[in-house]
């Protein structure tokens, strides 16, 4: 069994090769070739967090995986990740795990690549301004992704905590340079969208978290941090604005994200106003974006096939460029 930890797959899996591998696992979610039962929530309402177990078995490949992810929000305030996790690799033609995969890493590197499929099959070609709302566990990677679909001058980082919003900025300014964009904090919401391009919304929060009636015409966004009924970091004004609506699975969508629940809840939308998943568009099946007016929503909650493929693309590399520790 080979071990996994974030500086090896640092040494063989980019951002770019995320976003391929998520394209992969949204093409084989609507293909129907994955058997990715809707992840089981346990609650720790003590701790304000929740454990999260995500099986996911693709024939075809001869692989399967199970994600073990703990969703614990008061982490960021102790400097550990918010989300910890593990991801097993399991060899389909024999059910032995393979490998054990740092799976805090993993998470971060396919939920970004998430939006960063939108925005490179969705968001119009020419972007100049991005922002970003949260700065937890799952940001940097998101920040990530938004650069690496489109060429950026400029991403207003935006939080509830303006001390955090600075660090990480500042922070990320450093350690995403190659990217040419320069990273700025906001001082509000509506700051950080103003004349935004993209926008990615990452947080815990149970009230929306920007202005929908001041995102501009040909804006894409994606909404990521919405995984339970309650949460809604989506302002549902912008939906009856948005020509398209999209989703990672509309089957998980619509069995979590209080984003999309709670507007259908009050009647806002109907089933009727979604376009379809994601994967349905990298496959030509359904049209995306058609000219650079129309504001795109895309809806994520996560899907276990894109850990699996993930994980396996990792893998492979690993074992070829010999990097990992091998545990007998």
């Amino acid at each position: 069994m080979l071990l996994l930890n974030r500086e090896d797959i640092k040494k063989v899996f980019t951002m770019q090769d995320a976003i391929e591998a998520d394209k992969k696992a949204f093409e084989l979610v609507v293909e129907g070739k994955c058997e990715a039962p809707l992840r089981t929530n346990i609650q720790a309402p003590k701790h304000e967090g929740c454990f999260l177990f995500m099986p996911a078995y693709v024939e075809e490949m001869d692989t399967a995986s199970l994600k073990i992810i703990n969703i614990f929000p008061h982490n960021i305030d102790h400097g550990i990740p918010s989300s910890p996790a593990q991801v097993l690799l399991i060899d389909g033609t024999t059910g032995v795990v393979s490998a054990v995969l740092d799976g805090t890493y993993v998470t971060q590197m396919r939920t970004g690549a998430a939006s960063g499929a939108a925005f490179d099959v969705l968001a119009k070609k020419d972007c100049r301004i991005g922002a970003l709302i949260g700065t937890g566990g799952q940001a940097a990677t998101q920040l990530e992704a938004m650069l690496a679909a489109r060429k950026l001058e400029e991403v207003r980082v935006y939080d509830l905590n303006p001390e955090r919003t600075q660090a990480f900025a500042e922070q990320m300014q450093k350690e995403l340079a190659s990217y040419g964009a320069r990273i700025l904090a906001a001082k509000s919401s509506d700051e950080a969208i103003e004349d935004a391009d993209l926008l990615i919304t990452v947080t815990p929060s149970s009230k929306p978290v920007f202005d929908g009636t001041k995102v501009k015409q040909g804006a894409t966004i994606s909404c990521v941090g919405a995984y339970q009924h309650h949460m809604q970091e989506m302002d549902p004004a912008i939906l009856p604005r948005a020509s398209k609506i999209y989703f990672d699975s509309k089957d998980a969508v619509l069995s979590e994200s209080g984003d999309i629940l709670i507007p259908l809840e009050q009647g806002i939308i109907t089933e009727k106003d979604f376009t379809g998943d994601i994967g349905q568009v990298i496959k030509g099946e359904l049209i995306g974006r058609e000219n650079d007016d129309e504001i795109i929503v895309f809806e994520t909650v996560g899907v276990a096939t894109q850990d699996l493929v993930a994980a396996k693309t990792i893998y492979d590399r690993a074992v070829k460029a010999g990097v990992g520790t091998e545990w007998k």
